[in-house]
């Protein structure tokens, strides 16, 4: 069962109008878009976001006039409300990551607790498994995304001993990764806390694979510009490259445009170059200490909220 995190704070903080049009960029399994729907009224519209194909045909079965589920990544975002008809919404929702329906699923291949074949996918109907892709990766290349996507520090060492594996038989189970990476680790040094040894790698994987990052950096700034006057955008993340991408994003929206020194422009146009497109509502939230106890995977969870500014608003 999948259990939303920060369910309440992230819709509250989308400050809902009853009429309003809301995207779900991450359905999941329906929790945030069951708890949207019941503060909307009847005019009021959902559009929900998945790559999955078992997350959409689960949407499908939400029973209301007022839904709308699309297959698709949220990186498409605006093209896919285009051709809704939808122009303008009043609030974003983008809960990363990958859902624990995923992780409890062993034939999904994205966690070393259960044994299942490495797919790693997150739209199964599409793309290369994990497997596919460590039959044909270099070693440098394997390298360097268990380095940049795993912050690992064992990841030349481990990048060579899974091609010395795959040469001798395809690494094609999670067991086999988990087995290769645990081994190089425990050799090397000790993992922290009670975190398995393989999980940096198997989250590296997971990322590179899915284009997580890619496909977040692609999004926000399609989401700026799909809101409306006074929308909320409202993003949970939980890992610290995601989070430091949507930091960084929405401050440079809070910033000022930087005009070049000496630029000989007078005062009522140095205006229109300042704009500020967002302002950032309050701190960033985490799961109390209550949510992460009644559901572990929380504890990692960052939710940050910024709403959308007046078109032309400036900076005097």
């Amino acid at each position: 069962m999948h259990i939303p995190v920060l369910l309440e704070e992230a819709v509250d903080a989308l400050n809902i109008k009853k009429d309003g049009i809301y995207v779900d960029g991450t359905y999941g399994r329906g929790g945030h878009s069951r708890l949207i729907l019941s503060r909307l009224g009847s005019s009021g519209r959902l559009i929900a976001f998945d790559k999955d194909p078992v997350a959409i045909a689960a949407a499908r079965h939400m029973q209301s006039e007022r839904f709308q589920a699309v297959h698709s990544s949220y990186a498409q975002i605006n093209s896919a409300l285009q051709s809704s008809g939808i122009d303008r919404v009043d609030g974003i929702l983008l809960d990363l990551g990958v859902s624990s329906v995923q992780l409890d699923e062993a034939a999904r291949g994205f966690s070393f607790r259960h044994d299942g074949p490495l797919d790693m996918r997150m739209d199964t109907s599409q793309g290369k498994t994990a497997a596919e892709w460590l039959a044909t990766v270099t070693e440098a290349e394997l390298k360097e995304v268990i380095r940049t996507y795993g912050e690992e520090r064992y990841a030349g060492q481990i990048a060579n001993a899974i091609i010395a594996a795959q040469q001798r038989q395809p690494v094609a189970t999670t067991f086999q990764l988990a087995e290769i990476v645990a081994a190089v680790v425990r050799k090397y040094g000790h993992r922290e806390g009670r975190q398995h040894p393989a999980t940096r790698t198997f989250q590296a994987i997971r990322i590179h694979l899915n284009q997580e990052l890619e496909e977040l950096t692609i999004a926000l700034p399609q989401c700026v510009e799909l809101l409306k006057t006074n929308g909320r955008l409202v993003v949970i993340s939980f890992h610290s490259l995601e989070d430091r991408i949507v930091k960084r994003f929405m401050r440079a929206q809070v910033g000022t445009d930087v005009l070049p020194r000496k630029l000989p422009v007078r005062g009522e146009e140095s205006r229109l170059f300042n704009r500020q497109k967002l302002r950032i509502i309050g701190k960033k939230t985490r799961p109390t200490p209550e949510e992460v106890a009644t559901n572990p995977r929380a504890r990692s969870a960052v939710m940050r909220v910024a709403e959308k500014l007046e078109f032309g608003n400036t900076i005097n």
